[in-house]
């Protein structure tokens, strides 16, 4: 893969016989409801380039893992559901792992989702290149939740082992379409919650003009039984949550820059 570009993702799932196209499934929640309004059918995609330190679904990174499924048998399986979901103002969301490793088969499950009328949202790192099948995927998505990790370079490289780039120029890509924007941002000791980058960040985000939402989310450790499961070494071992102080730090930050933030 070109990491500057975030390009060479594929899809590892292909097509199938009928010719339509078939994604790695790690799972599916039937009930979501932290992953965009309403109760949502929450898909988890298999594979990511990203190796966040405090990543919870290592078990994600995999690409060739999980339940080969096609796109009629996830809507399928949505349909049991359809009624809560309508009545809650919810839909459907694709994360992951990252889910644009698998663009061409959620351009093809959200433009079918499209024409039932069912809500589309994406959950990313934006860690992408621009290819066809991803400005095909943004099109079709009524709501992203961008993951922010960080807006420095060399601090995103050693916090997510990848570039910021691709993803500045996927936030911009977005901010020129119709769907609506929503970021969230770990706060992690040490990493994210110095002063000067939570003012970078939120600087960044002032500069999307499409920004309707800003989620603080304070570091936890419930994904490091995951990592030891998997014979990995946890890299934040030593990393505590934050404080209600640092937590309301960087939420004064976000709020003096007029960001739509959300109180942790």
């Amino acid at each position: 893969m070109d990491e500057e570009s975030g390009a060479g993702y594929g899809t590892p799932g292909g097509h199938a016989a009928s010719g339509t196209a078939v994604g790695r499934v790690h799972s599916v929640e039937t009930m979501g409801t932290l992953e965009g309004p309403g109760l949502r059918f929450v898909v988890f995609l298999q594979g990511c380039p990203l190796r966040c330190r405090f990543c919870h679904n290592p078990d994600t990174w995999e690409r060739q893992a999980g339940r080969v499924m096609e796109v009629e048998e996830v809507l399928d399986e949505l349909s049991g559901y359809r009624t809560f979901i309508d009545a809650s103002g919810g839909g459907i969301t694709c994360t992951g792992g990252e889910p644009l490793v698998q663009s061409e088969f959620v351009a093809e499950l959200f433009d079918r989702c499209r024409k039932l009328n069912i809500h589309t949202a994406l959950d990313t790192s934006g860690y992408a290149g621009l290819s066809d099948s991803v400005r095909r995927v943004i099109a079709g998505t009524d709501l992203v939740l961008l993951d922010i990790k960080h807006t420095t370079e060399d601090a995103h490289r050693e916090l997510t082992g990848v570039s910021f780039e691709p993803i500045e120029r996927f936030a911009r890509f977005v901010d020129e379409s119709p769907a609506l924007l929503w970021i969230r941002h770990v706060l992690v000791p040490g990493f994210t919650l110095h002063l000067d980058t939570l003012r970078a960040t939120a600087a960044f985000l002032s500069s999307l003009r499409s920004v309707s939402r800003v989620d603080l989310l304070p570091y936890h450790e419930l994904g490091r039984h995951k990592w030891e499961a998997l014979g990995l070494r946890y890299p934040l071992v030593h990393v505590a949550p934050p404080n209600r102080r640092d937590v309301n730090k960087a939420y004064n930050v976000f709020l003096d820059a007029g960001l739509p933030v959300t109180r942790p």
